[in-house]
């Protein structure tokens, strides 16, 4: 039985905003290696959108880049969204019932799941089907953007804690 793990970087006061901050090299890396061992992904709309980026190819991209691109292209997704009329390579549009796919991806696949979006991780772990959160802090403090936790916060239990690189730590969390 497959885990889902919500994991995304965040600054110091909680919000998720990809043009506040990015990983530095050593997170980038970490992340090809999450990626890379994660079975699936489950996303939300709006992070599959900006992740679609990847699908493409660059010519200005770095070696690392274009390994983050080899693994999220060959990693199985499924797309949760009413609006999508479509989705990329190796990926599957799903409309309707998001806790009840996840039931069903956790009860087929191995290993771990990742979840993609704010909003449907807060559905998810609403429904008890989060097994992880992991918050990667950056030293940013934004003031503003979309909180980790789309909602009231469930109760964690800190089960690791990891510095990665120059400018992130990783806590680790499961549902108390």
């Amino acid at each position: 039985m497959a885990r889902l793990v919500f994991a995304m970087n965040v600054s110091l006061d909680g919000y998720v905003d990809h043009d506040g901050f990015a990983p530095d090299k050593a997170l980038f890396r970490h992340w090809i290696d999450q990626v890379r061992d994660s079975s699936a992904s489950l996303y939300g709309r709006r992070l599959y959108e900006i992740m679609r980026y990847w699908d493409q190819d660059d010519p200005g991209w770095d070696a690392d880049e274009r390994a983050f691109a080899r693994a999220w292209r060959a990693q199985p997704k499924w797309v949760v969204s009413a609006t999508l009329q479509d989705v990329g390579p190796n990926a599957t549009l799903v409309r309707g019932d998001a806790p009840a796919l996840a039931r069903e991806l956790k009860s087929r696949l191995p290993g771990q799941i990742d979840v993609g979006g704010t909003l449907l991780a807060h559905s998810l772990g609403q429904g008890g089907l989060i097994d992880e959160y992991r918050l990667y802090y950056h030293p940013v403090v934004l003031g503003r953007g979309t909180p980790f936790f789309a909602g009231p916060r469930p109760e964690l239990r800190i089960t690791d804690h990891r510095r990665i690189g120059d400018r992130a730590i990783r806590i680790a969390c499961v549902p108390a």
